[in-house]
């Protein structure tokens, strides 16, 4: 970017990739205490047993921090990469990307807690290390949102057209174009929201179904069904 940036351009890259690294090194420090506190809960719960042992009897529980763990992972792989492209966020089309990249992060990070709180001590040091590190990456998660909506409406501003050397005619068809833009870009939205309605519902059941949480909302403690009401 500094090779072929200058300016506002330059500005908002550097500003951009500012706020996402320090959104990794806070998931950096959330995995660490993600980690720490996951092997005590092994060891104080397991007994004799080993930990593959009490994995496997703690089996749906498990699955919910996997599921979580890869959630967070997920999010950061498509902000990198979305990050690498710098070029491509300042020339249009990857400012929405970053901000749901950190929606989903955001969101993971609250599931992956929840799921930790559930076997975990209420006292436990670690416990309270890992929430410090889930505030850390929602303050993060923040500020990438705030940096990329100051930057695109930046971007925006500059990009503005000049109309000063325009006819009449020409006005008349680029208003003509506008309008026919506007209408093609409504339409698409509401396609969008209804595929994003069903993607979200499928997404659901599917989870559902493979993490038992019909059956864990029946005859689970009240701490897993906080982790369940969490999830849905």
């Amino acid at each position: 970017s500094r090779e072929g940036d200058t300016g506002v351009k330059l500005e908002v890259n550097e500003r951009i990739l500012g706020s996402c690294t320090s959104l990794m090194q806070a998931i950096q420090v959330l995995i660490v205490a993600s980690k720490d506190l996951q092997r005590e809960i092994v060891e104080s719960g397991r007994g004799t047993a080993s930990p593959k042992e009490f994995y496997a009897k703690n089996s749906r529980w498990t699955e919910g921090l996997i599921s979580a763990s890869k959630a967070v992972g997920w999010g950061a792989t498509v902000m990198v990469l979305s990050v690498n492209a710098a070029d491509l966020v300042v020339q249009g089309g990857k400012f929405e990307e970053l901000m749901v990249c950190s929606h989903e992060i955001a969101a993971s990070t609250a599931q992956l807690v929840a799921a930790s709180k559930v076997k975990a001590g209420k006292d436990s040091p670690n416990l309270a290390q890992l929430q410090q590190a889930s505030r850390g990456v929602n303050q993060a998660t923040a500020a990438v949102v705030a940096s990329t909506i100051s930057g695109k409406s930046q971007i925006e501003e500059t990009d503005n057209m000049d109309f000063s050397g325009m006819t009449l005619t020409q006005i008349k068809r680029q208003e003509m174009d506008s309008q026919v833009r506007v209408l093609e870009l409504e339409n698409e939205l509401q396609k969008e929201r209804q595929k994003l309605g069903e993607l979200r519902k499928k997404h659901y059941e599917l989870a559902g179904v493979a993490e038992g949480w019909e059956e864990e909302t029946e005859a689970s403690p009240p701490a897993l069904q906080e982790v369940v009401t969490e999830k849905e």
